[in-house]
């Protein structure tokens, strides 16, 4: 049973899994400081004299009542630059790198993978003419 679980920790995903789990949380704590002393200030902005940056209170006097549109805002926009860091940094060069192994054992990454009906039919045409032979 240990060394089930020494193979499963050494694998080299698992290692790989917690590298990113933990530039992850680095990137996390980079993208909320922008957006807490860059982005909600800018979006403070656009809010009246009377009320928190872009918020407003649904009953005056009552802070339970706050609805904070800038922290929406604000995350929303922590999502999208999350996403596009990891699309751009990640993604696109491991699919472009996956891309180009595709090619050089003779993939081409352009041609649809055959549907399991059709590698089912071939498996028969082949074993239709192995026994024709013997």
């Amino acid at each position: 049973m240990l060394q089930g679980f020494k193979d499963f920790i050494m694998r080299g995903n698992v290692i790989e899994l917690a590298t990113a789990v933990i530039i992850g949380s680095a990137f996390t704590a980079v993208v909320t400081a922008i957006s807490d002393h860059l982005i909600s200030p800018i979006i403070a902005l656009f809010g009246g004299t009377n009320v928190d940056g872009f918020a407003y209170y649904l009953r005056e006097g009552n802070d339970a009542t706050l609805v904070d549109l800038g922290a929406i805002i604000t995350a929303a926009l922590n999502f999208l630059i999350v996403a596009a860091v990891v699309y751009f940094v990640f993604i696109a060069p491991m699919n472009k790198y996956n891309e180009v192994m595709a090619r050089r054992q003779g993939v081409d990454p352009e041609e649809p993978a055959p549907t399991s009906e059709q590698l089912l039919a071939e498996i028969r045409d082949l074993l239709a003419e192995h026994r024709k032979q013997h």
